[in-house]
């Protein structure tokens, strides 16, 4: 089954000024690519690919200026109130800049109980047990969710979004470089429990990522952009194979192998 596709997708950008609009940049040109359930897609490409904006496009946080998503068989654009709230629902995302991502003057507990009251309807005495759940399983103490966001380090912040994400058992979760600004042992401590939680609940992700060792060690398909475009979809191989000249970039500046799944 289909969870969301995107459809020929283009996104253009302007920044204006006092002189007036600049000259428009696209970003993304004529994107096409289907994520489906229960699978984990690559999303591969070097800063600056147009792989950020795809996924904030995917999520419905911008409108694509030519194309369309797809949320099963219906546009984003057509959705309604009611249908939205259950796009949201079923599709979640977790930045790579975590402090950027939640109010500063909100306390751990108010970040992942969010979704849980809006989206779901849980509130009180449940809400709080499934926050405590929800940290313990992204391997924080629940004793932290009286914290504001800058009484946590950089990686603790992140796993606080990550069980925001988590919150409301989505279908999909879009990844955006979630796990780089964590050290290696927390890298493969988070992807051990994405792919635990992929074998409990069937949820789908969208790793969007440049590091070729995540790639190969989590997902299963992979998606290479350049230049805003898809220049290639393969099956991961180990080591993985890729034939476009962006993938065959990528594969030459991969970093240090990192430990193999157990």
């Amino acid at each position: 089954m289909t969870l969301l596709s995107a459809r020929g997708v283009s996104r253009i950008y302007r920044t204006f000024s006092l002189v007036g609009a600049s000259r428009a940049k696209r970003v993304l040109e004529d994107v096409s690519l289907d994520i489906h359930a229960g699978e984990t897609v690559a999303l591969l490409g070097r800063s600056g690919c147009g792989k950020s904006t795809l996924a904030r496009l995917l999520t419905g946080l911008e409108r694509p200026d030519a194309g369309e998503i797809l949320f099963g068989r219906r546009s984003l654009a057509s959705l309604g109130k009611e249908e939205m709230r259950s796009f949201r629902q079923a599709v979640q995302m977790v930045f790579q800049d975590s402090i950027g991502a939640v109010d500063p003057r909100s306390t751990v507990a108010a970040i992942v109980s969010e979704p849980l009251r809006r989206l779901v309807g849980i509130d009180g005495e449940d809400c709080r047990r499934a926050v405590a759940g929800l940290l313990r399983r992204v391997g924080l103490d629940p004793a932290e969710a009286d914290k504001l966001p800058a009484q946590m380090s950089g990686g603790q912040l992140q796993r606080v979004c990550i069980a925001r994400a988590l919150a409301p058992r989505p279908k999909l979760i879009i990844l955006d470089e979630a796990v780089s600004n964590l050290d290696l042992n927390l890298q493969i401590q988070m992807l051990d429990l994405f792919q635990t939680l992929r074998r409990e609940t069937g949820v789908a992700y969208l790793f969007v990522t440049h590091d070729l060792r995540l790639v190969e060690r989590f997902c299963s398909r992979v998606i290479v952009m350049d230049d805003g475009r898809v220049r290639e979809e393969a099956e991961i191989s180990r080591p993985l194979e890729l034939s476009s000249p962006a993938g065959r970039a990528l594969r030459a500046a991969v970093l240090p192998a990192m430990p193999m799944r157990v």
